[in-house]
């Protein structure tokens, strides 16, 4: 037997199926790609997650769309974050030329330009469907987990949500966090002081920098309403699996945001699905491009809850991959948890890229034909190596692999074309209303402002108005005032004398 024949023959027996699969490519050996020699993933194993590794330039991520595409394809929904902008031409048939027809050939795949369903959603200012939620539904533990704060200052946000539980005070955007932790640190001291203990000033102000410096790289645009429903990102079209193309272009300075927006959706499947146990193929796929954005500014609980996530969520029915440059950008905890690698080429131009990629090789199984680490260094665009697991979970014979093309678009979208599918999207119609309803905010405003006016009736005087009194009376007092002056009755005494003299002298004719 030559050496492609039992190279061939290695790959049929560990990729035997009784269940559908996916045709990722061929295998090469010696450098030059093995007709036929398929590389296949069992749609079975999908759910246990992979990785899409290699640095820039190499074709990872049109690995990512060559998945996703051919999940829609088999009736699997996907959600795929876009940072670069040029996952969007899964929406639009690709174009065949010779170089994509001799691929397909040599590969032993047709292959049919077509487009798969697409939704277009945001978390900031692009167009397409809002995914937004409330702060209630991220809870006191993941708040504090991605505002990274110590065990004083996670008491105080537990504080605030019991807080506003007893007062029926809903906590929909980070302005009414803010709110409440103003009112427990001055309006409401004493009443929070009561009830829950003394709460520091110190633990609040240093809360409210955190959000102010999460509101800066655009979180209040996410945190709101109307929640977006994760149920909705698994939906079917013509029997194809709808792609959710969630674009991120204007983020990428912020990947605060980003992990919150990451972890609050893993976390919301994780809680939302029931479980499924084993399945023929998975419920969803979600697709984090750049995922070294989510780990590198996470903090230690923050990872710790990425990680619990990710080896409970398959359980669920969901699949996560990662497509990042190196392997070490994905913490080693979930690593070991992957399933599917697919490990474009790495550049060694530094002693510590020869470090990563001796590390790396060591993550891949044995193989009589490839030098591992030299390999790595050796691919070209479009080549990788690719190992799962089989419907028994064993691992798939390493193969380095001739990817096959996209059948969908490999560029973006121009400006009409998004605009059409933003316009035709239902979920548009359902979630970009805006939406500002009381909650926290307002109801303590409210509240405040209430008790500010009755303080302010209480304190003024009341206003006394003097009682008018009976002229004839006065008159009469005026009298009796006068009458017990000793010197006025004597004036009036003489007074009376002198008139009655003068007019009984002109009654009789004397003069005086």
């Amino acid at each position: 037997m030559s050496r492609i024949e039992a190279f061939k023959k290695l790959l049929a027996e560990g990729q035997v199926y009784k269940k559908d699969f996916i045709v990722l490519g061929t295998g090469i050996l010696d450098g030059y790609p093995v007709p036929h020699a398929q590389v296949k993933v069992p749609l079975k194993t999908m759910n246990r997650h992979g990785l899409i590794a290699g640095a820039t330039g190499t074709g990872k991520t049109k690995t990512l769309q060559v998945i996703s595409e051919q999940l829609s394809l088999k009736g699997v929904p996907s959600v795929v974050m876009d940072l670069k902008g040029d996952l969007s031409g899964l929406a639009q048939p690709g174009q065949l030329n010779d170089f994509i027809q001799n691929r397909s050939d040599v590969i032993g795949v047709d292959y049919q330009p077509s487009g798969v369903p697409v939704e277009l959603m945001s978390i900031s200012e692009e167009k397409g469907v809002r995914l937004k939620a409330t702060v209630s539904e991220f809870g006191p533990v993941l708040i504090s987990q991605i505002l990274d704060l110590n065990d004083t200052q996670q008491g105080v946000i537990a504080v605030v949500f019991r807080y506003c539980d007893m007062n029926l005070l809903p906590l929909v955007d980070l302005k009414d966090l803010k709110r409440v932790l103003q009112f427990i640190s001055n309006e409401g001291k004493e009443i929070i002081k009561k009830e829950f203990g003394q709460v520091s000033s110190a633990s609040v102000n240093t809360i409210m920098r955190k959000i102010i410096e999460l509101e800066q790289q655009g979180a209040e645009r996410f945190f709101g309403e109307r929640s977006f429903e994760v149920q909705d990102f698994v939906r079917q079209k013509d029997g194809k699996g709808v792609v959710s193309v969630i674009r991120l272009t204007d983020i990428q300075s912020t990947p605060k945001l980003f992990s919150t927006f990451m972890l609050s959706l893993l976390s919301e499947i994780y809680e939302t699905f029931p479980e499924q146990g084993d399945a023929d193929q998975p419920k969803l796929c979600l697709f984090i491009d750049e995922a070294h954005l989510v780990f590198s500014t996470a903090s230690k609980d923050l990872l710790e809850k990425i990680e619990a996530i990710v080896k409970l969520i398959r359980s669920k029915g969901v699949g996560v991959y990662f497509c990042t440059q190196t392997p070490t950008d994905v913490p080693e905890n979930i690593l070991g948890q992957l399933g599917l690698k697919v490990q474009h080429a790495l550049r060694a131009f530094t002693a510590k890229d020869r470090k990563a990629i001796t590390k790396t090789a060591e993550n891949y199984p044995d193989s009589e034909y490839y030098d591992t680490a030299k390999v790595l260094t050796q691919m070209g665009i479009g080549e990788a190596l690719i190992t799962s697991l089989n419907e028994k979970g064993i691992p798939t014979p390493l193969a380095q692999t001739l990817v096959r093309a996209p059948i969908s678009r490999m560029d973006i979208l121009t400006n009409q074309e998004i605009d059409s599918l933003v316009n035709q999207s239902e979920l548009v119609k359902k979630y970009n209303e805006d939406m500002d309803r009381e909650s926290a905010y307002e109801m303590l405003e409210e509240k405040l402002n209430q008790v500010e006016k009755e303080q302010e009736k209480a304190a003024l005087p009341k206003p006394t108005i003097p009682k008018p009194r009976p002229r004839a009376k006065e008159e009469e007092s005026l009298f009796e005032e006068l009458s017990r002056n000793t010197m006025v009755r004597q004036l009036g005494r003489t007074i009376f004398r002198e008139l009655t003299r003068g007019i009984l002298g002109s009654f009789t004719g004397r003069r005086r």
